[in-house]
Protein backbone atom coordinates (compact mmCIF):
# COMPACT_ATOMS: atom_id res chain seq x y z
CA UNK A 1 0.00 0.00 0.00
CA UNK A 2 1.68 3.25 -0.51
CA UNK A 3 2.05 5.83 2.13
CA UNK A 4 -0.22 9.03 1.27
CA UNK A 5 2.80 11.25 2.72
CA UNK A 6 5.67 9.89 1.11
CA UNK A 7 4.01 10.13 -2.44
CA UNK A 8 2.63 13.61 -1.99
CA UNK A 9 6.28 15.02 -0.83
CA UNK A 10 7.58 13.40 -3.69
CA UNK A 11 4.87 14.81 -5.84
CA UNK A 12 5.79 18.19 -4.74
CA UNK A 13 9.45 17.77 -5.69
CA UNK A 14 10.43 17.24 -1.92
CA UNK A 15 13.60 15.25 -0.72
CA UNK A 16 12.27 12.40 1.16
CA UNK A 17 15.00 11.08 3.52
CA UNK A 18 15.70 6.82 3.26
CA UNK A 19 14.28 6.28 -0.42
CA UNK A 20 18.16 6.33 -1.07
CA UNK A 21 18.85 9.86 -0.48
CA UNK A 22 20.74 10.83 2.64
CA UNK A 23 19.06 14.20 2.81
CA UNK A 24 15.61 15.42 2.77
CA UNK A 25 12.61 15.24 4.78
CA UNK A 26 11.35 12.13 7.24
CA UNK A 27 7.70 10.95 6.21
CA UNK A 28 6.00 9.49 9.75
CA UNK A 29 4.25 7.45 9.53
CA UNK A 30 5.69 5.21 7.39
CA UNK A 31 2.49 3.13 6.85
CA UNK A 32 -0.80 3.56 6.03
CA UNK A 33 -1.72 0.80 8.23
CA UNK A 34 -0.50 -1.70 11.07
CA UNK A 35 -0.97 -5.09 10.39
CA UNK A 36 -2.30 -7.32 13.29
CA UNK A 37 -0.40 -8.03 16.40
CA UNK A 38 2.31 -5.29 14.69
CA UNK A 39 3.38 -2.29 16.02
CA UNK A 40 3.49 1.66 13.89
CA UNK A 41 6.72 3.44 14.19
CA UNK A 42 7.10 5.84 17.60
CA UNK A 43 6.67 9.38 16.62
CA UNK A 44 9.00 12.08 18.49
CA UNK A 45 6.82 14.41 19.05
CA UNK A 46 7.62 18.07 19.03
CA UNK A 47 10.54 18.91 21.37
CA UNK A 48 10.55 15.48 22.43
CA UNK A 49 13.86 14.10 23.80
CA UNK A 50 14.89 11.60 21.19
CA UNK A 51 15.48 7.97 22.95
CA UNK A 52 18.57 6.89 20.82
CA UNK A 53 20.36 10.71 20.75
CA UNK A 54 19.39 11.26 24.28
CA UNK A 55 19.09 14.98 23.14
CA UNK A 56 16.14 17.18 22.54
CA UNK A 57 15.90 18.59 18.98
CA UNK A 58 14.66 21.94 18.44
CA UNK A 59 12.73 24.11 15.78
CA UNK A 60 15.05 26.49 14.27
CA UNK A 61 13.75 30.11 14.35
CA UNK A 62 13.66 30.33 18.15
CA UNK A 63 15.95 30.71 20.72
CA UNK A 64 16.40 26.99 22.48
CA UNK A 65 14.56 27.42 25.33
CA UNK A 66 11.56 25.31 25.75
CA UNK A 67 9.74 28.35 26.67
CA UNK A 68 10.93 30.43 23.45
CA UNK A 69 10.16 26.97 21.33
CA UNK A 70 5.94 26.82 22.85
CA UNK A 71 5.96 30.55 22.33
CA UNK A 72 7.41 30.37 18.40
CA UNK A 73 4.91 27.31 17.91
CA UNK A 74 2.43 28.49 18.77
CA UNK A 75 2.73 32.11 16.39
CA UNK A 76 3.01 29.82 13.37
CA UNK A 77 -0.14 30.03 11.11
CA UNK A 78 -2.22 27.02 11.49
CA UNK A 79 -3.37 26.16 8.21
CA UNK A 80 -7.86 26.30 8.22
CA UNK A 81 -9.74 23.44 6.25
CA UNK A 82 -10.47 26.07 3.20
CA UNK A 83 -6.56 26.80 3.17
CA UNK A 84 -6.12 23.05 2.70
CA UNK A 85 -8.87 22.64 0.38
CA UNK A 86 -7.53 25.80 -1.99
CA UNK A 87 -3.99 24.01 -2.13
CA UNK A 88 -5.01 20.65 -3.01
CA UNK A 89 -7.73 21.90 -5.59
CA UNK A 90 -6.93 20.67 -9.11
CA UNK A 91 -4.08 17.77 -8.12
CA UNK A 92 -4.06 14.64 -8.40
CA UNK A 93 -1.96 11.70 -6.25
CA UNK A 94 0.42 10.39 -8.86
CA UNK A 95 0.30 6.90 -9.93
CA UNK A 96 3.02 5.43 -8.06
CA UNK A 97 4.88 1.84 -8.83
CA UNK A 98 2.96 -0.13 -5.98
CA UNK A 99 -0.28 1.51 -7.93
CA UNK A 100 -0.12 -0.25 -10.76
CA UNK A 101 -1.12 -4.01 -11.65
CA UNK A 102 1.21 -6.41 -12.34
CA UNK A 103 0.96 -8.77 -15.00
CA UNK A 104 -0.70 -11.56 -13.71
CA UNK A 105 0.37 -13.75 -16.07
CA UNK A 106 1.83 -17.52 -15.14
CA UNK A 107 5.82 -18.02 -15.14
CA UNK A 108 6.77 -20.94 -17.63
CA UNK A 109 7.85 -23.98 -15.42
CA UNK A 110 6.86 -22.53 -12.22
CA UNK A 111 3.37 -23.08 -11.05
CA UNK A 112 2.05 -20.70 -8.84
CA UNK A 113 4.10 -17.85 -10.01
CA UNK A 114 3.45 -15.37 -12.16
CA UNK A 115 5.20 -12.79 -14.37
CA UNK A 116 6.31 -9.80 -12.36
CA UNK A 117 6.94 -5.98 -14.28
CA UNK A 118 9.17 -5.25 -11.50
CA UNK A 119 11.87 -6.64 -9.15
CA UNK A 120 11.43 -8.41 -6.44
CA UNK A 121 14.00 -9.00 -3.72
CA UNK A 122 11.88 -11.74 -1.43
CA UNK A 123 11.88 -13.43 -4.36
CA UNK A 124 15.44 -13.90 -4.75
CA UNK A 125 17.00 -13.93 -1.17
CA UNK A 126 17.27 -17.12 1.21
CA UNK A 127 15.94 -17.49 4.60
CA UNK A 128 14.70 -13.93 5.95
CA UNK A 129 13.31 -12.91 9.61
CA UNK A 130 11.07 -10.75 10.97
CA UNK A 131 12.91 -7.91 13.15
CA UNK A 132 10.59 -4.73 13.54
CA UNK A 133 9.38 -3.52 10.67
CA UNK A 134 11.88 -5.24 8.22
CA UNK A 135 13.03 -8.52 7.49
CA UNK A 136 16.17 -9.15 8.04
CA UNK A 137 18.60 -11.97 5.96
CA UNK A 138 22.10 -12.36 4.38
CA UNK A 139 23.09 -10.11 1.93
CA UNK A 140 24.01 -11.67 -1.39
CA UNK A 141 26.45 -9.39 -2.30
CA UNK A 142 28.40 -9.58 1.06
CA UNK A 143 27.87 -13.70 0.52
CA UNK A 144 29.49 -13.42 -2.77
CA UNK A 145 32.71 -11.77 -0.88
CA UNK A 146 32.89 -13.96 2.42
CA UNK A 147 31.32 -11.74 4.61
CA UNK A 148 27.90 -11.93 6.71
CA UNK A 149 28.23 -15.47 8.43
CA UNK A 150 25.76 -13.77 10.64
CA UNK A 151 23.07 -13.74 7.91
CA UNK A 152 21.78 -10.36 8.82
CA UNK A 153 23.09 -7.47 6.62
CA UNK A 154 20.28 -7.02 4.77
CA UNK A 155 17.34 -5.28 5.63
CA UNK A 156 14.10 -5.34 3.64
CA UNK A 157 11.27 -3.01 4.43
CA UNK A 158 7.92 -5.27 5.60
CA UNK A 159 5.75 -2.83 4.41
CA UNK A 160 7.23 -1.98 1.26
CA UNK A 161 9.41 -4.72 0.06
CA UNK A 162 11.07 -2.66 -3.14
CA UNK A 163 13.10 -0.81 -0.31
CA UNK A 164 16.01 -3.15 1.15
CA UNK A 165 19.42 -2.02 2.58
CA UNK A 166 22.80 -3.72 3.36
CA UNK A 167 24.28 -2.45 6.83
CA UNK A 168 27.54 -3.42 5.61
CA UNK A 169 27.73 -0.79 2.87
CA UNK A 170 26.77 -2.68 -0.40
CA UNK A 171 25.06 -0.99 -2.85
CA UNK A 172 21.63 -1.92 -4.83
CA UNK A 173 23.99 -2.55 -7.76
CA UNK A 174 26.76 -4.88 -6.00
CA UNK A 175 23.37 -7.01 -4.22
CA UNK A 176 21.41 -7.10 -7.58
CA UNK A 177 24.33 -8.11 -10.03
CA UNK A 178 25.31 -10.80 -6.96
CA UNK A 179 21.52 -12.16 -7.97
CA UNK A 180 22.21 -12.13 -11.60
CA UNK A 181 19.45 -9.41 -11.55
CA UNK A 182 21.67 -6.43 -12.90
CA UNK A 183 19.57 -2.89 -12.60
CA UNK A 184 18.77 -2.29 -15.82
CA UNK A 185 20.33 1.58 -17.25
CA UNK A 186 17.74 3.19 -19.36
CA UNK A 187 19.14 5.47 -21.90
Amino acid sequence: MPNLFHDLAVWLGVQVKGSGLGDGIEVFPRHNAIGEKEFGNAIRGPLGIHRGADRRFWFYGADYTLEAQVAYLNGLHKLTEAELQRFIAGKEMPVTASDRKLNSKPAPGHPGRTLRSEFRILDHVGKVRKVGRNYVGRCPACADSGHDRSGDNLAILIQDPRFYKCWAGCTKEMIRASLGQPIRVRH
